[in-house]
């Protein structure tokens, strides 16, 4: 489903919903299952909202300095810098209306930042400074699109060897692949049903748990993430029955992502959190419902605890602290996660 089709079908509902504003008493909140559970903190945030205001919070990553940098489509200033105490270091970026997608890559000992942009229909690879490096333009060289604004791309994520991966989950559903200096080299997935397929491949991240560097790709309409080699051939799908799963983010052992919605309460604020472990099982849903097997398939996940609207992004830190960037809900900051031992 593309963004503005959820918006118009959702928007009487959340019309009539009040704004999600700070939770009273949030730090008595835990949240999570077996070993990640975690403490609520929804004012970790100490931003001026008249000096730094923020729209939709779509993602967040931790530097190799410790500093977590915030990607929010408000042009007043794009990217927050913070520290981990919530305090803002730092603030750029005025030039990404549809700034959506933030991938942070280590370069050779330095830290570059890819940003998909949805109105801009473009790739653009910066410092952390905001320097622009390389801009990524629609590729027609694929011969898929007959115009920039078919294209809309939703993530990046990197391979081993420096190749750019793009996914174009609000356009056509292609992972598009380019070399590290930006020259095309393919593409595969796209949308449809089958099972190389995909439908609204939303995020992507690259594998490196197992014995070779892999791709795994959100179908979020399909509630399913899937598994590709390097050179786009399907491997797998990870089933998660009812959750809008928004992109993959690998730390450890641990994948954690984002669940938009939960399918039984469509445009109704019903997201969570997902965590599953390195055989692909779910151990925790921060938010949700606790994770069953039956008969070795996983049950449908759902909201439990009204915390959260729209989950869009999970940064997890060194610490292991998660930081939840949401879409969609009232312009709220994000939410930190302290794991409880």
């Amino acid at each position: 489903m593309h963004r503005r089709t959820f918006i118009r079908n959702t928007g009487f509902a959340l019309s009539a919903l009040p704004m999600q504003g700070l939770l009273h008493n949030s730090e008595s909140i835990v949240l999570g299952h077996n070993a990640k559970r975690y403490q609520l903190d929804t004012s970790w945030s100490r931003a001026d909202a008249a000096r730094y205001p923020v729209n939709d919070c779509h993602e967040m990553v931790q530097d190799r300095k410790g500093r977590i940098l915030l990607l929010t489509n408000d042009t007043h200033n794009n990217v927050l810098v913070y520290d981990q105490k919530g305090r803002i270091l730092d603030s750029w970026g005025k030039e990404y209306p549809g700034a959506h997608g933030l991938t942070l890559f280590d370069e050779g000992g330095k830290d570059v930042l890819y940003i998909c942009d949805n109105n801009r229909h473009q790739v653009i690879k910066t410092e952390l400074n905001g320097n622009v490096l390389m801009v990524l333009d629609y590729p027609r060289e694929s011969g898929l699109y007959s115009k920039a604004e078919e294209y809309i791309p939703t993530e990046t994520a990197i391979g081993p060897g420096g190749d750019i991966y793009v996914a174009d989950g609000y356009g056509k559903d292609y992972i598009h692949r380019y070399n590290p200096e930006g020259k095309y080299l393919g593409y595969f997935g796209g949308r449809g049903t089958e099972a190389g397929h995909l439908l609204n491949a939303h995020g992507i991240t690259v594998d490196h748990r197992g014995a070779e560097p892999t791709l795994v790709v959100s179908s979020r309409q399909q509630h399913a993430f899937k598994r590709y080699l390097l050179d786009g051939k399907y491997l797998s799908t990870i089933h998660l029955p009812g959750a809008w799963v928004c992109r993959p983010v690998i730390h450890g052992n641990y994948l954690y992502a984002a669940v938009l919605q939960s399918d039984r309460a469509q445009g109704k604020r019903s997201g969570f959190l997902t965590i599953l472990d390195k055989d692909w099982k779910v151990v925790s849903n921060p938010g949700g419902s606790s994770p069953q097997y039956k008969e070795g398939q996983l049950l449908e996940l759902n909201q439990e605890q009204s915390v959260f609207a729209y989950p869009h992004d999970i940064c997890v830190d060194r610490d292991e602290n998660l930081y939840v960037a949401q879409w969609n809900s009232g312009k709220v900051y994000p939410y930190k996660l302290k794991p409880i031992s």
